[in-house]
């Protein structure tokens, strides 16, 4: 069906003896039979679309029956005129009667630009995708099995894929851009959140955000919207490798704090791939990153706050201990002022090898075509599950869950960019006030942190350092957690990591939600 905006813009080239393709009507009698008429836009791009199926998974060793939703939700003004068509994959447990006692978590990635597969089929979704014992993916084709470390047994799940992600998308007439930004993604997740609450009837129910990378971003913007503009109040938030204050982590000119904050994620790295000085090496990887901790928010970081005024024997010194935490060489330190980004890092470290380390986990190496060049050409982290994870989501949609589309589901797009920063355009996004607020007007929120040791994207030690600075009252410092993991970024790819964070979220859960 051609709308009447392309009907008008036809008619209006047509009059002016123009025709859509460039040549005059009376040289192409043709062309108006020629030109295929408009496709459908999909179902699910017009009206709300679902399937419900019904499975079982086994998980702690009891066997739990549930039903999953795969469907959208249409975001409309409130004279119904449709915006956005958001796509969702939802699971509840069969057979509970009182939904009051039955916590509900609403699951998201981050990008911006990811969809929800991430956490859903990585971590606390009933299926996962099978990966290596390190997090490594096997050669193709992938396949997934039952999750025994699925989060089902301890809260519902709903996994939202934002506009413009995975399924999701705007209604034909409308600009996405307009749901790509802070605010407007806030607005838009907080919409799906409310629609959903309301429908199924869970406002008394315990609820949950659980999001990862820029979903902790969301996460924390939302506890403010849904708090302040929807009276939704909620028990607890999930942040998987957060990042609330991007000053921790964009290597900027002027900008010192990161260098400082990812110099602990260097040193288990060297540490990992054997790069640091034996007598650290061999203490172990928690006696090195004490070190490295002690030395960032000390002689390093008084060190990069003198700028030039640093004299050259304590320059040389600072540089000394650089290099022995990092495992780089001491000139390259010098060289570089003493600040090395992430990137430069990346490709640093492994040089003599001919490999470059993964920002997402960096246990990951890759092979770059220029061994001389200054960052990496890729993210072998990234590049070793994109794959399994994309493979695995489009055969479970459609052949589990029933759900079928045509569209391209958007594992990692860039179709949301540029990103809006409205407020913060002049300045970085820092979204930790809002939490701080929400926090302590609802004083019954509880926050849990899990952080990578080997994450080079959003480093512990950046996590750390924001909410040692969220200026929380001292009688709410008990509501947030952190715990750490021997993996990376997405630290539940490798098992042990997996099974741990498993027990971590349950106990939260059941901490925070009521008895």
């Amino acid at each position: 069906m051609i709308s009447a905006i392309v009907r008008t813009l036809l008619a209006a080239l047509l009059a002016a003896g123009t025709a859509p393709g460039g040549l005059s009507a009376a040289a192409d009698s043709t062309s108006q039979a020629a030109t295929p008429a408009a496709k459908e836009p999909p179902a699910e791009l017009t009206r709300e679309v679902s399937s419900v199926t019904r499975h079982s998974v086994t998980i702690g060793g009891k066997k739990i029956d549930y039903s999953a939703t795969a469907g959208t939700i249409m975001l409309r003004e409130e004279d119904g005129t449709p915006k956005a068509s958001v796509f969702y994959i939802a699971y509840s447990r069969d057979g509970v009667t009182d939904l009051s006692k039955r916590p509900l978590s609403f699951s998201f990635n981050g990008g911006p630009g990811s969809s929800s597969v991430w956490l859903h089929l990585g971590l606390l979704g009933p299926r996962r995708v099978q990966l290596e014992e390190d997090g490594s993916a096997p050669p193709p084709p992938y396949r997934l099995v039952d999750n025994s470390f699925s989060l089902l047994d301890a809260t519902d799940l709903v996994f939202i894929d934002p506009v413009s992600t995975g399924f999701s998308r705007a209604v034909s007439e409308e600009d996405p851009g307009q749901f790509h930004g802070v605010e407007e993604d806030i607005e838009s997740v907080g919409k799906f959140i409310r629609l959903y609450t309301t429908r199924n009837k869970r406002w008394v129910s315990p609820k949950f955000l659980i999001g990862e990378s820029y979903g902790t971003t969301r996460a924390a913007g939302l506890s403010g919207h849904l708090q302040e503009e929807l009276g939704l109040y909620l028990n607890g938030i999930i942040l998987v490798s957060a990042v609330l204050d991007f000053q921790t982590i964009r290597f900027n000119t002027g900008n010192d704090l990161p260098y400082v904050l990812f110099l602990p994620s260097y040193t288990a790295t060297a540490w990992y791939h054997r790069k640091l000085p034996a007598e650290l090496q061999e203490g172990g990887l928690a006696a090195a990153l004490e070190e490295a901790q002690r030395f960032a928010g000390g002689d390093y970081r008084r060190a990069l706050f003198e700028g030039s005024a640093l004299s050259a024997e304590e320059k040389a010194r600072v540089a000394d201990n650089l290099a022995r935490l990092t495992g780089l060489g001491r000139d390259y330190v010098e060289r570089a002022d003493l600040r090395i980004s992430m990137p430069r890092f990346g490709k640093e470290l492994l040089r003599d090898r001919d490999r470059t380390v993964g920002r997402y986990d960096s246990r990951f190496t890759g092979i770059d075509r220029d061994g001389a060049g200054e960052t990496p050409d890729y993210d072998p982290s990234y590049a070793s599950v994109h794959g399994a994870f994309t493979a695995a989501f489009n055969q479970y949609v459609r052949a589990e869950l029933a759900f079928e589309s045509d569209l391209p589901y958007e594992i990692l797009t860039g179709r949301v960019h540029p990103w809006n920063f409205g407020n913060w355009e002049n300045r970085y996004v820092n979204v930790a006030e809002t939490l701080r607020s929400a926090m302590t007007q609802n004083p019954h929120l509880k926050v849990f942190v899990a952080n990578g040791y080997y994450d080079l994207a959003t480093p512990f030690f950046a996590t750390q350092y924001t909410f040692d600075h969220l200026g929380l009252d001292r009688s709410l410092r008990g509501n947030v957690s952190l715990s750490y993991y021997e993996a990376g970024h997405m630290m539940y790819i490798e098992s042990k990591s997996l099974a741990k964070l498993k027990l971590d979220l349950a106990a939260f859960i059941a901490g925070a939600a009521p008895e």
